[in-house]
């Protein structure tokens, strides 16, 4: 199963809005074949691996060879067709499966036809790796939307920015690749209108100079102020912009007009409903998102329960209690109202210090 984890993680941020799985098939200690899912409408990762096997070594050789597979194959006509009739007719004889797949088109199906075939199914294989990779397809079938990413960069006393406004560089050129990679495993990177307006960010996923990714771009925008002139608004044939904001906004028909995808949302004055803002991403198809606002936005979702997990990059600077919060006010009026986390992880980026956390059952105790 680490083979088939290694193949889908290359598919990360590629695949949306299907799921980046990874398949391998071998038979005694020969790897035969090993495949990721492909974006949209192309095959998936057990077609992939069984059309490499089947290339390489031949039909005889597949015949009676096992395979891994992160997620439970798929067991219906979509716009491929379904996987486990490409398993029982290449005559895999083992299939060992990672996780269930939680859709309700399959949840539990497919396992059910590859037995019925009389293929031995094991399940629960590196369950929680497996299902730890997909988190971003469970969110959504569970729970009606993506893995949300908040990540923060600021100063040792949680500042961005000084009080003039300079923010570049705080953190230094090793948290910025690692942004970047973040930036290549995710379905989109959101950020507010403030950061937008600010920075104006292309939020391509670069090595070094060289553009290797497009997530989807997302902007926040409710009174759609950001000029159609900015990055976030650059055509390219790779690249989608997703704009939420009210429906009677000014400005609508100049936006359209840059390609980009206006998603209307309710919400107060000025505002906008960022659970059903989250909903409306999942309903465009996206499974993970990594937010890079300010503070304004991250505490926002804070608020609303709304952040998965928590990458915060802090640097060996000191700016004062008149720079720029990393976070706005939460509302909190006693502990038991903060947020719950649980540590991930704490590593070191040069000078500066990385640290991970994840929402734990505590104060909504849900996703929404």
């Amino acid at each position: 199963m680490g083979l088939a984890l290694e193949s889908a993680r290359r598919g990360a941020g590629k695949t949306y809005p299907n799921p980046s799985v990874g398949a391998v098939i071998w038979k005694g200690a020969e790897v035969l074949g090993r495949g990721v899912t492909r974006p949209p409408g192309g095959p998936h990762a057990e077609v992939v691996a069984l059309s490499r096997a089947i290339r390489r070594h031949g039909e005889r050789a597949v015949r009676g060879a096992s395979m891994g597979v992160t997620l439970e194959p798929c067991c219906f006509q979509g716009r491929t067709a379904p996987c486990t009739r490409a398993i029982i007719d290449a005559g895999i004889r083992r299939v060992y499966v990672g996780c269930r797949d939680p859709h309700a088109r399959v949840s539990g199906r497919g396992i059910a036809k590859l037995r019925k075939a009389g293929i031995e199914v094991h399940v629960g294989i590196a369950e929680a790796a497996c299902r730890e990779h997909h988190r971003g397809f469970f969110a959504v079938c569970e729970h009606g939307r993506p893995y949300v990413t908040l990540k923060l960069g600021s100063t040792l006393d949680a500042r961005i920015a000084t009080a003039s406004g300079e923010s570049r560089w705080i953190t230094g050129s090793q948290a910025r690749a690692l942004v970047h990679r973040m930036r290549g495993r995710s379905d989109a990177v959101m950020v507010g209108s403030g950061t937008a307006l600010a920075d104006d960010p292309a939020l391509t996923a670069r090595r070094g100079q060289r553009v290797v990714g497009r997530p989807v771009r997302v902007l926040l925008d409710s009174r759609l102020r950001v000029p159609t002139a900015a990055q976030i608004y650059r055509r390219h044939e790779d690249a989608r912009t997703l704009v939420l904001t009210r429906k009677g906004a000014r400005g609508r028909r100049n936006v359209a007009a840059t390609g980009a995808e206006l998603l209307d949302l309710p919400g107060p004055p000025g505002g906008l409903d960022l659970a059903e803002g989250m909903r409306a991403l999942a309903g465009a198809g996206l499974t993970t998102v990594l937010v890079e606002g300010g503070g304004g936005l991250a505490a926002a979702l804070l608020r609303e329960d709304l952040v998965d997990e928590i990458h915060w990059i802090l640097a060996p600077r000191l700016v004062g209690g008149d720079g720029l919060p990393a976070l706005a006010g939460l509302g909190v009026q006693a502990l038991s109202q903060t947020p719950r986390l649980e540590w991930l992880g704490i590593g070191r980026l040069g000078d500066d210090i990385h640290i991970k956390a994840r929402r734990r059952a505590g104060r909504g105790d849900n996703l929404k």
